[in-house]
């Protein structure tokens, strides 16, 4: 089963709290080693940016199968990366986490996406933020994600017909528009525009041509609690229609709020793992 090891020992940068998307502050585990390995920070090109990343890797030889994850719009991904790299690394998958422009160890290539969606808000209105919003996430950030794939798929530990795309709500939009790009051998979109879905038509219609254009199977999965369940639910629906492989989980709640059954898509790994590693295995043989 998928669970968090917990990590501990000094930050390339200055331990210290930071916010999830529930808002709670959490601390940011250091590179120290954990029962893979210490987490490795890299670099890699995205245009003419210089962007960082982290990878995990399992103790095997040889090319191992390997997941992209996406993050979310939290400003300090840091915290989901060491949640999930270390287990992804226990299962025997390298887990990259690309830190896309304005976030986490990427801070300096450019603007926080949050900041550009608000500041659309305040001059332009809630439609200006919604149009900001899809703007970035299908030109700038999945540039990044696709400027991450193709590093990853060149590392002689990485098996690159075995190259999956997973991530949770801003990453999960990423891995639909990613997997609609690149022949990425599983997706996988955890809470994917569950606070954005009903807000942008754009959206809802970019997401829908990209289930039907994607190369790999699709598994979708929310908590019950979470925001919105018509993603996962519509873009499943979609894919099949359109002849692709998709699974959908709708989850039992976790915690208390709509926050926390968000966050689900990485705290909640215990809970999904099973059902996720299955569906990474029997498509990226």
């Amino acid at each position: 089963m998928l669970v968090a090891v917990p990590l501990a020992g000094g930050c390339k940068s200055a331990p210290g709290p930071v916010r999830g998307d529930d808002g709670v502050p959490r601390e940011v585990a250091g590179p120290s080693p954990g029962a893979h390995g210490a987490r490795e920070i890299v670099t890699f090109p995205s245009g003419t940016l210089t962007l960082h990343g982290v990878v995990y890797r399992p103790k095997r030889e040889g090319a191992s199968p390997a997941v992209l994850w996406n993050h979310g719009s939290y400003k300090e991904p840091m915290v989901a990366f060491d949640e999930l790299g270390p287990a992804f690394a226990a299962h025997g998958w390298v887990f990259f986490g690309p830190f896309r422009r304005g976030q986490g160890l990427s801070a300096d290539a450019g603007p926080y996406i949050d900041d550009e969606i608000d500041r659309a808000n305040r001059e332009g209105g809630s439609d200006a933020g919604a149009r900001t919003m899809v703007r970035l996430l299908a030109g700038e950030h999945l540039d990044d994600q696709l400027a991450a794939y193709d590093w990853l798929r060149t590392r002689p530990f990485v098996a690159p017909s075995r190259i999956a795309v997973a991530g949770n709500s801003f990453g999960g939009i990423e891995t639909v528009l990613g997997a609609a790009r690149v022949p990425y051998c599983a997706a996988i979109d955890g809470a994917g525009a569950a606070q954005t879905w009903a807000k942008s038509a754009d959206l809802r219609d970019l997401l829908l041509r990209s289930v039907r254009a994607s190369w790999a199977p699709l598994f979708f999965f929310q908590a019950a609690n979470d925001f919105d369940l018509a993603p996962s639910n519509t873009l499943a629906a979609a894919a099949r229609d359109a002849g692709k492989l998709a699974e959908l989980r709708i989850y039992p709640p976790f915690g208390s709020n709509h926050g926390q059954g968000h966050n689900f898509a990485w705290h909640g790994s215990a809970v999904w793992a099973a059902d996720v590693l299955a569906f990474l295995d029997g498509h990226c043989p």
